[in-house]
């Protein structure tokens, strides 16, 4: 069966809703942060302390491996639209779901100093999504907005899914 990929910005609710549509679907779900971590050697912050370009390849390893994988459900990084090649992996196998909150959002609720891209602050919240936005569109097959309960959000992911008979 094929995969759920959630993509959108950092602080979007990724993890948290891929984790509760993997239990609601009864899929294992699989956050794409730690699999880097994993792959590498090294943390998420020690790949960038080296350079982005560095991160981005092994987010480009890690990315092609996760799709090869069925009947997961998995939240990818925020930067992986950033490289064509990692969307048409997600796709072979894979319905990808853009999580659409606003940066208004991500910035009410999301802790920037834990973030590496979005240390710099709120202004860059708002830039990363100017930049990724449309990025995310074209990408995805779904777009599910993030606003309002978790509740109602889990429900319209999970009926995204059931339209595409996964």
């Amino acid at each position: 069966m094929k995969n759920i990929v959630l993509i959108g910005m950092p602080g979007c609710g990724k993890s948290t809703l891929g984790r509760c549509l993997a239990e609601r679907l009864g899929r294992d779900f699989i956050d794409a942060d730690p699999e880097i971590e994993k792959d590498a050697g090294k943390t998420i912050p020690e790949l960038f302390a080296i350079s982005e370009d560095c991160f981005r390849r092994q987010e480009t390893l890690t990315t092609k491996r996760l799709a090869t994988l069925q009947n997961k459900v998995m939240a990818m990084g925020g930067g992986v639209v950033l490289r064509q090649e990692n969307i048409s992996s997600l796709k072979e196998n894979g319905l990808v779901i853009f999580l659409d909150r606003s940066p208004e959002d991500i910035i009410g609720d999301v802790d920037t100093k834990t973030r590496p891209l979005l240390a710099a602050g709120r202004q860059r919240i708002y830039d990363l999504y100017a930049q990724r936005e449309a990025l995310y569109r074209a990408a995805a097959d779904v777009t599910v907005r993030n606003k309002g309960s978790l509740r109602d959000v889990l429900a319209a992911l999970a009926e995204a899914a059931k339209k595409a008979e996964l």
